[in-house]
């Protein structure tokens, strides 16, 4: 089939994957939960696009011949309709595909949640639009997301929408390319996390006015790539991050227990090449961006919605048979899971118990090839290995899997467990367990660099440290190093979430005013992590 664009010098390359992932399982991998689309109108050539992406479903996502979609993230309200609020601008702009630095964002809607959407009204100039909804919202408010720090805030998804900016507080961070293409998450306290295009971590007390950069580097995958358009999402067992390689056109996955730290997961999270029908159909779209998805009540994705253009961005000029639209796919759900140990999996563990339960559509006494099942620590299921199931119990409705403690490989690191095998009807099934011990609310302490005073008792350092968890923090100590050498130890009180203290400490090493050092602040508390910043900083004269 042929694909009608360029290869235009430096807009795309091959990305060398890690030779070991070519060992991993159906359902390993992100991508594998991604399902055909429905054949629901038919499919038609009538419109426009190279023979790559036609015959296809216009009423799928949406899509217009006047106007280039692109980006957008959608809501179902209390009465079933569906709400997307999308960027667009005119498929005759005079830069083609580059009219996207005069965009607006526009709100559609639907009685699908595969569309069509169909277009009610703008909020204004804006791109990558991400809706955050109440009642996480401490105000109450709905509030749509824009680039460059603005956002849109009303009390009704149909507006009327107020624009208003963000305060950013990069806390001597560095900050790439202003504040694009953000994604968020609530947590349970209603306080929000986000994550910015290049990977550092953000925190606000309500997810409205103040943002502040929490992140030393960023938390993507240590691997080649140019990374943007992450989503992020938290359910009950974790947080989640997806992040488009643009340039190599591969996306990744991520996952956390606390949104702070991160554990990157083998295997592609999407590529071109994921969209079919389910008549077998393919549509070869040739760019996949702007990943966004619509949650059912257990903030499982069911619906993955893609900016997709059907050749090179720069071959797509004005008034051409090219363009951008927004397409849906349905998605494979994670089952409910609970682990029932209630102690930490150790080498020792006999038996590791584990219940799913059961939901609408879906009865696991009947519903399950049980010796498909692997269970464990994800880096050994996708594998193919993990522990094998040694009995079931029925308990209700649900059913209890127990495996043998052996081969879960499960180590200090994991806290959460991965269930990955078949349905009756050969199907993939996967699921995700909190495993034994603290959830995902934590504390977390940062520090910006140290601010220094010569003073009649010698040289004084005055560090802030700032609480961006949800808990009040333990009582933690700051260690200030030169190099890799300590000279200075101070004390921090608990600390409520947001709430920031100056700590003072006392320099143990004779330093030269006006000399220039890297300093490294070290947090250390009790149960978490270290946090270490590491700035140059100027001693006064």
């Amino acid at each position: 089939m042929a694909i009608f664009c360029g290869q235009a010098d430096g807009q795309v390359v091959d990305r060398e994957r890690p030779a070991e992932w070519k060992n991993l399982v159906p359902g390993a991998q992100f991508k594998d939960h991604i399902l055909p689309m429905p054949v629901r109108k038919g499919l038609t050539s009538n419109c426009w696009g190279g023979e790559n992406v036609t015959p296809r479903d216009i009423d799928n996502g949406i899509e217009d011949p006047e106007w280039t979609y692109w980006g957008g993230d959608a809501h179902k309200d209390e009465n079933g309709l569906y709400h997307l609020f999308v960027t667009r601008w005119p498929e005759s702009h005079r830069d083609g595909h580059f009219g996207y630095f005069d965009s607006e964002i526009v709100h559609a809607v639907a009685l699908d949640p595969m569309g069509p959407y169909r277009y009610q009204d703008t909020l204004g100039e804006g791109n990558n639009p991400e809706l955050l909804i109440p009642p996480k919202m401490k105000n109450g408010k709905y509030v749509v997301y824009s680039v460059y720090g603005r956002y849109f805030i009303s009390d009704s998804l149909n507006g009327p929408w107020k624009r208003r900016a963000y305060d950013f507080h990069k806390r001597e961070r560095y900050v790439f390319n202003g504040y694009l293409n953000f994604s968020f998450a609530p947590r349970d306290d209603g306080s929000y996390l986000a994550v910015s295009r290049r990977g550092h971590i953000w925190a606000s007390p309500d997810g409205v006015e103040n943002w502040y950069n929490t992140s030393a580097e960023s938390v993507y995958h240590k691997l080649e790539g140019i990374f943007e358009d992450p989503v992020l999402w938290k359910d009950d067992i974790q947080y989640h991050i997806i992040v488009n390689d643009w340039k190599g056109r591969i996306a990744y996955y991520l996952r956390s227990k606390d949104g702070f730290h991160w554990k990157p997961e083998a295997g592609e999270a999407y590529v071109p090449g994921i969209s079919t029908y389910e008549d077998g159909t393919k549509s070869e779209w040739y760019k996949y961006e702007r990943i966004r998805f619509l949650f059912d009540e257990q903030q499982r994705p069911s619906i993955v919605f893609f900016a997709v253009a059907d050749c090179i961005k720069h071959d797509d000029l004005d008034n051409d048979n090219h363009s951008g639209k927004l397409i849906a796919l349905p998605m494979r759900k994670a089952r409910l899971l609970e682990m029932l140990n209630t102690s930490p999996v150790t080498a020792t563990t006999q038996e590791i118990r584990v219940k799913v339960k059961a939901e609408e559509g879906f009865n696991p006494h009947t519903d399950l090839d049980l010796a498909s099942l692997r269970y464990g620590s994800s880096d050994e299921v996708n594998f193919g290995r993990g522990s094998q199931l040694v009995r079931s119990e029925k308990s209700g409705e649900d059913l209890i899997l127990v495996f043998n403690g052996k081969d879960c490989g499960f180590t200090a690191e994991n806290f959460a467990g991965k269930l990955l095998g078949k349905d009756a009807a050969g199907e993939l099934i996967f699921g995700w367990s909190s495993l034994p011990g603290p959830k995902e609310q934590v504390q977390y302490l940062s520090t910006l660099s140290p601010k220094f005073e010569f003073t009649n008792d010698g040289l004084v350092a005055y560090i802030e440290v700032q609480n961006f968890g949800e808990l009040v923090s333990k009582p933690s100590s700051v260690r200030l190093l030169q190099g890799d050498e300590e000279i200075g130890l101070g004390s921090v009180r608990p600390l409520k979430p947001f709430e920031t203290s100056i700590v003072q400490v006392k320099v143990k090493k004779r330093l030269k005013p006006g000399s220039q050092s890297k300093f490294t602040v070290t947090v250390e508390s009790e149960g978490y992590p270290s946090e270490s910043f590491t700035k140059a900083v100027r001693l006064p004269l």
